[in-house]
């Protein structure tokens, strides 16, 4: 929950971007949208210098970012493809001021450490992986020393590829390649891309529950009505609470015992731990 502001005083969420489920798009050349994007209830407002905005719009678009973020607005900023002129602009426009970043086109850890340098130091960057040479680098990508966090852009990726971005079992080896490389990086599950349709609940609903099941935890949203079915999607199911809770409130701890018939050791403790997590019960031991 956000409250509201008073007269003159800035809206931000502060969630971790690292840790956000709902991460809702903005256009930098619609100003008068960004405080409404941050009351959505979104846990990430990202201001987007990139395909949101025309080209002939990015100057302007990037001097609202900046008097946004020198107001004491907090956003993740998404800016141009590292090597484009577009790209330098934003870099130069936001120097000093963003702390997290996402970078459109991501295909080498050093394309990420750049940008973040060239922003300033402590910048995050949330890798967004919409290339084919993106998708074969994601692990060394998700090494990356200013990552944060890996995105999966589904429509651009789709394209380069010749395929529908709708199409699941077409983009299923490049999406369970971004998990992988995050899981082996440590870092929390990627972000899921968009979907396109956006006035049916139902469908981004479920395009978010079946990202969950591949173990992502976040999507892109492109419309505040899309923020609450994805975060319902990515909340784990009545069944999968009731069996992790049934698991953790066993009582055995660590020892390996059975429940309801089934075995139960470490890693299949630590499974029902993760959904009580997602599902905000708390910790249970």
């Amino acid at each position: 929950m956000h409250s509201a502001p008073t007269r003159n005083q800035k809206v931000t969420i502060m969630l971790d971007p690292a840790l956000a489920s709902t991460l809702l798009f903005v256009p930098a050349d619609r100003p008068e949208r960004f405080d409404k994007a941050v009351g959505s209830g979104a846990d990430a407002v990202i201001i987007d210098l990139e395909d949101a905005v025309a080209p002939a719009d990015r100057p302007a678009a990037r001097a609202n970012v900046v008097a946004w973020l020198s107001a004491g607005g907090e956003a993740i900023i998404r800016v141009n493809a590292r090597g484009s002129a577009d790209h330098d602009a934003d870099v130069a426009a936001i120097r000093g001021l963003a702390r997290t970043v996402m970078l459109a086109k991501t295909e080498s850890p050093n394309d990420a450490d750049s940008t973040a340098s060239d922003i300033g130091p402590g910048t995050r960057v949330v890798a967004l992986i919409e290339t084919a040479r993106g998708i074969l680098a994601a692990a060394d990508i998700a090494r990356a020393e200013s990552v944060s966090r890996l995105a999966f852009g589904n429509v651009d990726l789709a394209v380069e590829l010749g395929i529908d971005a709708a199409n699941r079992t077409a983009l299923l080896a490049s999406r369970s390649l971004v998990n992988l490389a995050s899981a082996a990086a440590g870092l929390t599950g990627p972000i899921d891309g968009v979907t396109t349709i956006f006035d049916d609940e139902a469908v981004v609903g479920d395009d978010a529950a079946y990202a969950a099941s591949l173990g992502f935890r976040g999507k892109l949203c492109i419309h505040p009505r899309q923020v609450a079915p994805v975060a319902s999607g990515f909340r784990p199911t009545e069944a999968e609470i009731a069996w992790a809770t049934g698991i953790l409130a066993s009582g055995h701890g660590e020892e390996a015992h059975t429940v309801d018939g089934a075995m139960v050791d470490r890693p299949v403790l630590e499974r029902a731990r993760q959904i009580a997590h997602r599902a905000g019960i708390g910790k249970q031991s």
